[in-house]
């Protein structure tokens, strides 16, 4: 005999309006919350922030600072293992900018005083970096809005949809990223925002739903590009589209039939083929042996680089049919979806050509490779075993991370898996299953990407790929699970969340901003990164 699902207990009617717990938790509505929301984050942001002494946060604002400074004085960027292009490329062009204004004189490297000249020189570098400090804070600003417009129409309650922006807001990874100029941010940023907007497109099909796919490869190439590490949450996305398919999936009249749906389909196709075309030099160049050996990667499989990759595409592919099969999408519009893949991931991999370099072709084609370079156990990687073995001890430490009491870190969304766990439960047991499916998926590509995290210790940095999964998750539990939000213990919870959130979202840079060892340490990789810039402190050595 079939169990029988729980019935739902419409608690709503049991509360008075005035008295909903979500209504409480958000007073200021959902254009007042972001003001608040973006007040907060200022504040923070000039307190533990801007003002701390220039050097404090090396690695990497000086990187980005100098690449910067060498692009305005007219020579080439230093290695950057990332690559960060467009961390760099945005912060030259913000230092131009700035000096167009006449607000910075030290926009260039040969702008910069001699080290020899110590009052010059801090004064110089201080403005420098402050300003590149402002720049990360427009970023990660831009990125916030951009992640509640998609958040607005993938939550049906504005409350809800204030409340992930909130949580987004003050997770660990996105504040400290507020004040550092690090990669992740821009590359998890985008990835997310083109998970988002798939899941909008895979919700309601729309005559455009093949150009939104298309955007979202772009999005998505453009954060390989600026992080290699966010191949791992490109390549969770198909997956964690595929739930949230309906009925409203299914292709519209355009698609279905007409010679309209024919004709556009051609023209994409042929789009595709000539950007493919367009593209194919700089993959090329970026998958040449000699060239990924000069870099010092060696290949992932069979002795040849260029394998996975293959992989890769085939699963893209294959998650796009049965995206496809599974929700009823026409063939023209399948057909013209994987051709705005190739046109999206094209477009985004010709800007390579802006700062052309080799080295950072080679390191965004063989992103795996590179990022094994810097695991702890490179050796017990190489084999089937040893990789299972580090990946089952990655498992595991994500798991006491997220009990917080085994592993503390300065991350306060972990609160909320505690929380999300039973909701998934609970979700399942009143026969709401796509949703306990959804958040499943959602919470196991954040542990899985955690788990690799892990072997380079999980940095609160890398927090920012993982922690807006984990924030979806607790979104589409929260807008389908009623009787939760009108609970007795809603708003006691809710609000300790807001202030755990707060609090601990500020541990980290309250400790940066307190911190008082010096710059020495700056001097071992000064020789790497930054080839022509001298420095005081290490001149005196």
């Amino acid at each position: 005999m079939a169990r029988r699902c729980r019935p739902v207990v419409n608690a709503v009617h049991t509360w008075r309006s005035h008295c909903d717990p979500l209504d409480r938790l958000t007073p200021f509505g959902w254009r007042g919350g972001l003001i608040v929301i973006l007040g907060l984050t200022l504040l923070s942001f000039l307190l533990c922030g801007y003002f701390i002494v220039y050097w404090r946060n090396a690695d990497m604002d000086f990187m980005v600072v100098y690449n910067a400074l060498a692009l305005n004085d007219g020579g080439k960027r230093a290695f950057f293992d990332h690559p960060a292009d467009l961390t760099i490329l945005s912060v030259e062009a913000w230092f131009r900018l700035l000096h167009q204004l006449r607000l910075l004189e030290a926009w260039t490297l040969s702008a910069i005083p001699p080290a020899s000249n110590g009052p010059s020189f801090d004064a110089a570098m201080t403005s420098a970096v402050r300003a590149a400090r402002v720049a990360a804070l427009l970023t990660a600003t831009g990125l916030l809005f951009l992640f509640a417009a998609l958040a607005r129409r993938i939550g049906g309650d504005l409350r809800v949809a204030t409340c992930g922006v909130f949580a987004f807001a003050f997770s660990g990874g996105f504040q400290m990223h507020l004040r550092i100029l690090r990669s992740e941010m821009i590359a998890a940023g985008f990835c997310i925002a083109a998970l988002m907007l798939l899941i909008v497109a895979a919700r309601r099909a729309t005559i455009y739903r093949p150009l939104l796919v298309g955007l979202a490869a772009w999005l998505c190439v453009l954060g390989l590009q600026n992080k290699v590490q966010a191949i791992l949450l490109i390549a969770a996305i198909p997956v964690l589209v595929i739930p949230f398919g309906n009925s409203a999936s299914v292709s519209v009249g355009f698609w279905r039939s007409g010679s309209g749906a024919t004709l556009a389909a051609t023209a994409t196709a042929a789009l595709g083929i000539c950007a493919a075309l367009l593209a194919w030099p700089l993959a090329a160049a970026g998958l040449d042996p000699v060239a990924a050996s000069a870099a010092g990667l060696k290949p992932l499989l069979l002795g040849r680089f260029g394998t996975y990759q293959i992989g890769l595409a085939g699963w893209f592919v294959g998650w796009t049919i049965a995206f496809a099969a599974i929700w009823r999408v026409s063939l023209l519009e399948t057909v013209a979806t994987m051709c705005a893949l190739v046109i999206g991931a094209s477009l985004a991999t010709l800007t390579l050509y802006i700062q052309y370099d080799v080295t950072a072709l080679v390191v965004v084609f063989n992103p795996i490779e590179k990022m094994l370079m810097y695991v702890d156990a490179p050796d017990a990687s190489t084999s089937v075993q040893g990789a299972a073995g580090l990946i089952l001890t990655g498992v595991l430490g994500v798991l006491k991370r997220y009990t917080f009491v085994l592993f503390t870190s300065p991350r306060p969304t972990v609160f909320l898996t505690w929380l999300i766990f039973p909701g998934i439960i609970l979700a399942w047991r009143q026969c709401k299953h796509q949703v306990a499916v959804q958040a499943a998926f959602m919470m196991l590509a954040a542990i899985a990407i955690d788990a690799i995290g892990v072997r380079r210790g999980l940095k609160l940095e890398y927090f920012v790929f993982t922690d807006p999964l984990i924030i979806l998750a607790g979104m589409v539990l929260l807008n389908e699970l009623a009787d939760m939000r009108v609970s007795r213990w809603t708003f006691p919870i809710g609000a300790a969340l807001i202030g755990l959130h707060v609090g601990i979202s500020q541990a980290e840079p309250l400790k940066m901003a307190l911190k008082r060892s010096g710059p020495e340490s700056i001097c071992e990789w000064r020789p790497t990164y930054m080839p022509e810039l001298s420095l005081p402190w290490c001149a005196l050595r």
